[in-house]
């Protein structure tokens, strides 16, 4: 893999001159499915100076039951260029597909720099851009796929696989220091090619709080008093949900006993909710579906939890804390980089229902811990998450790698 990507010949002339010109971007993303990355990528697609950069945003399709953020897409001015091919799953016959219309596609654009996102996209990408001759390419690290979601041997497979991808990348972007230190650690990427930019959000909507009320309460019929728990997120085995409703069900004797929204849609829905119901707690977990009012559920939560076994940075828990909410979380991937134990959330080892629900039982029981953490989590989400920083940082490293290159 890695001597066909070095030996590649590109098709397009060296780095075009762009001084006083528009800057062609090409970003590339497996799918709008509802989470992080996609908002991200529409984030920048929509949000970059028009005056000095125009994006061309190309993406798959994702799966029904993922959400799909295509329509806030256009909402914002942003009209995707779809190659059904350039999915999620791995097909290698419709991976080759995809890889010859990115090819056409990108020959036809003439973009001076490709940015792609996500895994697959980050691999038919990168190959699409090398063959073409792209002057720079780029790529995010929302995390990565190297833990808790393939077996050992596709793992291996993967992380060969990233670090040819690494010697054909300009810029390698991971969107914490963690997931940075990760990368390293497994020999994706040199320490001068790898640069941290945490994402940025619109969080105006989180920090003003909803409208209206929801009264998700009087809806669900939840008791007075019973402590309002939710999980925000795609039903998908990484999430480990069932860590979660296992701890639920080890606060059986709190007095009254905790009920949990699970916000999210996914290919687990079916299975977590027969666990719902063989753990008995089918009266207290109330499953949601997707939803765009966030900012109302929210304001009605007294935690907001993620157990997964690996994550980036969780737009999730952003959100919630820029929305006053307290946070815990499993401790993995990038999320010590976003939680600090103790001042800003809760951290918990993951997969252990025993300890999550201690944590659980702990924060509920110390109003003073809340309006300690709250306050300093609402500045730290604020502050080192904010879209503009995002964009203006993004078009910095943007100008400069073509600077670079031009110079060459």
């Amino acid at each position: 893999m890695g001597d066909l990507l070095t030996a590649a010949r590109p098709a397009m002339a060296s780095a075009p001159a762009t001084a006083g010109r528009l800057i062609r971007i090409a970003r590339i993303i497996a799918r709008l499915n509802v989470g992080g990355p996609a908002r991200h990528a529409i984030s920048l697609s929509a949000g970059l100076d028009p005056a000095r950069f125009v994006t061309t945003l190309i993406t798959g399709v994702g799966e029904p039951d993922e959400g799909d953020l295509s329509a806030e897409a256009r909402a914002r001015g942003v009209h995707p260029v779809v190659i059904p091919e350039l999915g999620p799953r791995i097909h290698p016959g419709r991976d080759l597909v995809a890889l010859g219309k990115l090819v056409r596609l990108l020959r036809r654009l003439r973009p001076h720099l490709v940015h792609t996102h996500t895994a697959k996209a980050g691999t038919l990408g990168r190959v699409a851009a090398r063959l073409v001759g792209v002057p720079i390419i780029v790529h995010t690290f929302h995390g990565h796929v190297l833990e808790g979601y393939f077996s050992p041997t596709r793992t291996r497979l993967f992380l060969q696989i990233e670090r040819a991808l690494a010697r054909i990348t300009d810029r390698i972007i991971t969107v914490s220091p963690q997931v940075r230190q990760d990368l390293l650690a497994r020999g994706v990427g040199r320490p001068e090619q790898v640069e941290v930019i945490p994402i940025g959000l619109d969080l105006a909507r989180f920090r003003h709080g909803p409208a209206s009320p929801e009264r998700l309460r009087e809806k669900l019929a939840i008791p007075p008093g019973a402590p309002l728990l939710g999980i925000v997120g795609r039903l998908v085995p990484i999430k480990d949900h069932p860590t979660l409703f296992q701890a639920l069900a080890l606060l059986q004797t709190h007095d009254p006993p905790p009920h949990l929204i699970v916000a999210g849609d996914g290919e687990r829905r079916e299975a977590l909710q027969r666990l719902a119901q063989d753990l008995g707690l089918a009266s207290r977990i109330h499953f949601l579906g997707w939803r765009n009012d966030l900012e109302a559920i929210l304001s009605e939560l007294d935690v907001v939890i993620c157990c997964s076994k690996n994550e980036g940075t969780p737009v999730a828990l952003i959100e919630a804390m820029a929305a006053g909410v307290p946070v815990l979380s499993t401790e993995v991937g990038g999320v010590g980089d976003l939680i600090v134990h103790g001042e800003t959330g809760w951290l918990v080892p993951p997969g252990h229902p025993s300890a999550l629900a201690r944590a659980i039982r702990e924060l509920l029981a110390d109003p003073g811990f809340q309006a300690k953490v709250v306050p300093a989590a609402r500045a730290a989400s604020l502050g080192r998450h904010d879209l503009n920083s995002l964009l203006r940082r993004m078009e910095a490293l943007y100008e400069a790698l073509l600077a670079g290159k031009q110079c060459q």
